[in-house]
Formats: C-alpha cells, structure tokens, sequence
C-alpha cells in the first residue's frame, strides 16, 4: 500500500493560512467553439484540486505537489522560485509561476509563500486539470491577501496564465466553467459576451465520463493549429470570429479551400448543437440530448478532425449499448476523455462494461471518471 502523501505541516513546518479548492469540468457539447466567440455548455465534476499556502514573507514561493512522484519517496521534492523571476520550462511550476506573474501584472498584493497543491482531476484527460489548479491557487491567494476579485474576473487571470505564460491558447470555457459550473447543472455559457446562465441536466437521464488513458496536451501542434485554421477562416469569410456565421451561411463555405471549410462547418453547426441541447435540457428531453451528442462526435472526428482511434472507439462502444443515449469526446481532442448519457440508473454500470470493453480491445486502461467512485 502506498503511503500517505505528507500533509501541509509535514512538508514546512506549519499548518496553512488559507486554503481553497476547484473542480474539474466535463463539456457536455460546445467543443472547439470558445476560441471562435461561441457557446458552450460545461458541468463542473465531484473531483477537485486543493490549494493550501500560508505567507512566508520575502519573494521565494515553494511549491509542492501531491501529484508528482519524487525520485525518493522519503524526499518530498518541494520546487522553489522567486516572485518576478518566473521563467517556463519547470512543468506543473509553470502554472505555479504564471500565476503570481499575472497577479504581479495586475497589481494583486503577493509575497512569498508556502504552496502544497492535490489534485483529484486526471491530467490530460480533456478535464481541465489546468484550469482546476490555477482557479484554486487563485482562490487561495484571493483568501491570503483578501483581494477584491470576482469569480469572472479571477476565470479571466487563469486563463492569461495559460496562454500568456504557460504558452498554451486555451480559450475562455475551462476556466470559466472552473470558477463558476455545478455538477448536475450545465453552465450555459456565450463566450464572446460572457453571458451565463446554469441549466438543469434532465432528471430523464444520467452523466457518465471514461478516460481513455490517452493524453492531449492544449499546448502541442494540434490545438494551436485548429485555432489558426478558424482565424483563417473568419478572416476568408469576412468576419471577426466564426460566432457571427450561422447555419444560414453554411453554403457561403464552398469559398473556403479544404481543410478550412470543414473546420467553419463544424464551429457553425455546434453552435447551432450547443442552443438546440439547451432547448432540449429545458424541455426534459433526454433522446434528442443524445442525439446531439452523437452528431457533434461526428462533427469533431470528421470536420474538425481532433479525434483519435482510441476516442472513436470508446463512442462506438457506447453507442452499441442499449442504455446509452449519445456520446462524444469532451475536451479539446487528440485523446482525452468521451462524455456519455443514459437512461436513469444505468450510467455507473454502462461506463464500466464500456471501459471493460475498451480495455480488452486496446491494451489501455479505461477509467471512469462520473459517476465517481463511490459516489
């Protein structure tokens, strides 16, 4: 059995001064759409990530987590680095490090401090493990140094410590739905207004999500290159950002040269998904819930073309069994998670025989993520 990970006073001597905590999220349908000014619709899930600090004075931060195996399991390996010497390149530290930068840039009082961080939310599972650890190191400091901020406003800093330090061009969707999702209620979100609103999950079916032990990384090639392929097609079409398109535009693509039109059709048509699953959400219908999912997996795995065999096969699989009403890949592709519902009662079971399943046919280990274990 492994041993316990050492609490905060083991690590430094002393109990924390101020402690906060953030969920992962799971994006029910909306994907690829935020970077393009569109709609989306997360829900928060019960694994969270902690943040523990106590104020140490002076500009050294030491960092430990909970998540990283030390090369000597009896030598914790705790990472320091000084406030306004930040530099990338050190891994997990750098959303340590963009952090107390981006609070630096916005004059957020910050000194030095004492960091353990835990986290319950898979890395690189398309769950927002990132998102999760800088909305909860910001809660964390907004507690220590009693700052005036806002949950938009601190979902705001999180993502410029993405894309301004830690170099990866996420949009604005996992954090937002971090600071301000539920679980069993999807954030109905328009990212070009920031415009939100929480809409129920219908009681008429369940949420299950399988990791698929495939890593994606919003930093590599892939993520970054869909972006610019949408800008690029904005630009072509004549608009600031594919939002302003809708369904009525789609014969206008055939300007566009491959693969640029495929990647406008499916930042059009999941928009048009995104407001049709919140119309069937308020209307109790599960069956045409579903039937959305299954078309915006379509969508990502031939239009967008962020899919991969292992994620195509976790939604085959799913899609052959009776009590699944839809399912597709949630997050930003290239691996990651899928995101399935079924009928009442039957979420817990279905997405065991599906990671079974998926289990047996690649060698790789199928997680499920919701329901939670033991929840």
């Amino acid at each position: 059995m492994a041993e316990p990970a050492p609490d905060f006073g083991a690590l430094y001597g002393t109990p924390p001064a101020a402690a906060a905590t953030a969920p992962g999220r799971v994006n029910l349908i909306g994907e690829h759409t935020d970077y393009s000014g569109g709609y989306v619709l997360p829900l928060a899930i019960p694994q969270r990530t902690r943040a523990e600090l106590r104020p140490g004075g002076g500009v050294e931060v030491r960092a430990w987590s909970a998540n990283v195996l030390p090369a000597d399991p009896g030598a914790p390996r705790i990472e320091s680095y000084r406030l306004g010497a930040e530099a990338r390149g050190r891994g997990w530290l750098d959303y340590v490090q963009g952090t107390t930068r981006v609070a630096a840039q916005e004059g957020l009082a910050v000194a030095g401090f004492d960091l353990r961080i835990e986290s319950q939310v898979p890395p690189g599972s398309g769950l927002s493990s990132s998102a999760a650890l800088t909305v909860a190191l910001l809660r964390a400091l907004r507690a220590a140094w009693g700052w005036r901020l806002a949950e938009e406003r601190l979902a705001l800093l999180a993502q410029r410590v993405e894309t301004d330090f830690v170099g990866a061009p996420v949009g604005v969707m996992d954090p937002m739905a971090v600071a301000l999702a539920e679980t069993g209620s999807a954030l109905f979100l328009d990212t070009r207004s920031l415009r939100h609103e929480t809409v129920p999950l219908p009681s008429s079916c369940e949420l299950a999500v399988i990791d698929s032990g495939t890593s994606h990384r919003h930093a590599a090639g892939g993520y970054r290159t869909r972006r610019a392929e949408c800008e690029e097609a904005a630009h072509r079409m004549g608009v600031d950002q594919l939002r302003e398109l809708d369904v009525s535009d789609l014969p206008r693509l055939a300007k566009l040269p491959p693969p640029l039109d495929r990647r406008a059709r499916h930042v059009i048509t999941e928009n048009s998904r995104v407001l049709a699953a919140v119309r069937a959400m308020r209307a109790g219908d599960a069956p045409a819930l579903g039937r959305l999912l299954t078309a915006s997996h379509r969508s990502l795995a031939v239009d967008f073309e962020v899919s991969t065999p292992e994620i195509d096969l976790l939604v085959e699989l799913a899609q052959a069994e009776p009590e699944v009403l839809g399912a597709r890949l949630t997050g930003g592709g290239f691996g990651g998670s899928v995101v399935l519902l079924t009928h009442p009662g039957a979420a817990r079971a279905t997405a065991h025989r599906i990671a079974t399943a998926y289990s047996w046919r690649t060698g790789r280990a199928g997680t499920v993520v919701v329901p939670a274990a033991g929840g």
